[in-house]
């Protein structure tokens, strides 16, 4: 059973996440989020802690960053974009039980106190922005280091906002480097 609660966007999020774990769920119902549906997340955060579980897409994004002002200790799980696609859909409700898992295990905590770790020039000379595959580079590096996809401006702000170390960052290329 995870203790804190998931915040995600639709009914068919929850049966995905059943499958793949015990945990209760808030639904946000989308971007139009009522006061009611606050309420609740707001009794959860104070109670149990929630870990918000957007869809990959800009809606879900939208949705993360809304919640995430308002809820500033709140934990953040992100399914990789190809882990959440199917049948022409994106989506959680997508996900296969082991993306959810994983996103699960990967839980970051936003800073609004960022570090300077990182600069754009990090990204740059590590093919991250501004190669041929610097997307599908942040893609993986995004989904080792439990960051989800970016574009390279998003992908920059989330490392020096969700505590990744040099150390995760250089073993994560790595990795990437390795599968090759």
């Amino acid at each position: 059973m995870i203790r804190e609660v998931l915040i995600v966007e639709g009914k068919m999020d929850v049966v995905a996440i059943n499958r793949a774990v015990d945990a209760d769920c808030i639904i946000t119902g989308g971007f139009t989020l009522n006061r009611r549906t606050l309420d609740n997340i707001q009794h959860a955060y104070e109670r149990r802690g929630i870990i918000i579980l957007t869809d990959p897409d800009s809606a879900g994004e939208r949705i993360r960053k809304f919640l995430s002002e308002r809820f500033p200790n709140a934990k953040h799980a992100f399914v990789p974009k190809l882990d959440a696609t199917a049948n022409d859909d994106i989506g959680i409700e997508q996900a296969r039980p082991e993306a959810i898992r994983a996103a699960l295990a990967r839980v970051r905590t936003l800073t609004f106190e960022p570090t300077n770790e990182f600069a754009m020039n990090d990204l740059i000379v590590n093919r991250l922005n501004g190669a041929p595959d610097a997307s599908e580079r942040r893609s993986k590096l995004g989904e080792i280091l439990g960051l989800g996809f970016a574009n390279a401006k998003n992908f920059l702000r989330r490392l020096n906002h969700y505590g990744v170390t040099r150390e995760e960052f250089d073993a994560a290329l790595k990795e990437i480097e390795n599968d090759r």
